[in-house]
């Protein structure tokens, strides 16, 4: 009898212990399932940018050199390449000369007429003078013999009129002297010193065409990418070059609003750069804008869950990073 009871007992262990293990695994399969599917909290991932500058030229015509390569770095006013323009020296040839020969005419109307031309003149003016007087004495007998009745009216006529031409030609005469005399009018020096002006003016535009055959760096930074190689023919506005300030990195993030949770302008953040490690590092949002339409994210609408957009922020870090590079992840961390 005793037998039966221990055996009896045994078996009740037994079932108890079966039990317990039941609800063990039970217990842990319901642990494992809930840790499995509990929702994995949501990354705000972006990535790094950079200021990045396109080098156009201005001048168009055959890329002769290019004095720089994909990672090199190069500071403000560096040049960077070339463009041979025969164009561009021809115009200059045809500037030059203009301005030669509207300098030479400016001189001319300043200086005045040559001594010669001025001696000449004056002669001309006494040979009238001259011519003046012989035609007033040969006037004043004719009219004596013209009231005495010894020659007609129409002799006096005659020689009355040829003293009048003899005066008309002297008074012409002076006046050529004093034109040559005094040279060019106001206006005419006035018209001649525009006329270089303009001259000097085509010279000077062709003069910034020949320096903006050189291409130069706008800024100081790393040649990321050429797109022109020599030889090439480049028109104008054409990119050549793309420069990276990386003086001037930030983070941007695409971030729907209802995860925003208090990102704002002026917010400090915490950033980390897979590619650089674990290290965190500290940024100040800067900039924050919602994006254009079709970068609207927009939840499925059931269970009460309503339509969002999508913010684009910009952040700032607060120190230098090194080896930051523009294209690297960056997450922000809560």
């Amino acid at each position: 009898m005793e037998d039966k009871n221990t055996e009896a007992q045994v078996n009740k262990n037994a079932l108890w212990i079966g039990i317990g293990v039941v609800i063990a695994i039970v217990g842990i399969t319901l642990l494992v399932g809930f840790i499995a599917l509990r929702p994995e909290p949501e990354l705000i991932t972006g990535e790094v940018a950079a200021e990045e500058y396109r080098v156009s030229n201005k001048v168009p015509g055959r890329l002769a050199e290019v004095y720089v390569a994909e990672g090199d770095y190069v500071n403000v006013g560096d040049t960077l390449a070339y463009i041979s323009s025969p164009e561009v020296d021809a115009k200059m040839e045809q500037a030059q000369a203009a301005r030669a020969a509207a300098t030479a005419q400016s001189n001319k109307a300043s200086v005045g007429a040559r001594q010669q031309q001025v001696a000449s003149a004056y002669e001309m003016w006494q040979k009238a003078l001259v011519g003046v007087d012989i035609a007033k004495k040969s006037l004043d007998r004719t009219k004596a013999l013209y009231d005495k009745k010894v020659i007609s009216a129409q002799k006096y006529d005659e020689v009355d009129a040829q003293y009048r031409a003899a005066v008309a030609t002297a008074n012409a005469a002076k006046l050529q002297y004093d034109m040559a005399n005094e040279g060019a009018r106001a206006e005419d020096k006035a018209a001649a010193r525009a006329l270089v002006s303009q001259a000097s003016g085509a010279v000077s535009e062709v003069e910034s065409y020949q320096r903006d055959r050189y291409i130069v760096a706008p800024n100081n930074g790393e040649v990321v990418e050429v797109f022109t190689k020599r030889g090439d023919l480049v028109g104008t506005g054409a990119p050549m070059l793309s420069i990276l300030d990386m003086s001037d990195v930030w983070f941007t993030f695409s971030v729907r609003e209802d995860m925003l949770g208090g990102l704002t302008v002026g917010t400090e953040i915490q950033v980390q750069i897979p590619a650089l490690g674990s290290q965190v590092y500290k940024a100040k949002v800067s900039y924050l804008k919602a994006m254009a339409s079709y970068a609207t994210w927009r939840a499925t609408k059931i269970n009460g869950q309503y339509d969002v957009k999508s913010f684009d922020v910009k952040a700032i870090p607060i120190e230098v990073i090194p080896n930051l590079r523009p294209g690297m992840t960056a997450i922000i961390v809560r």
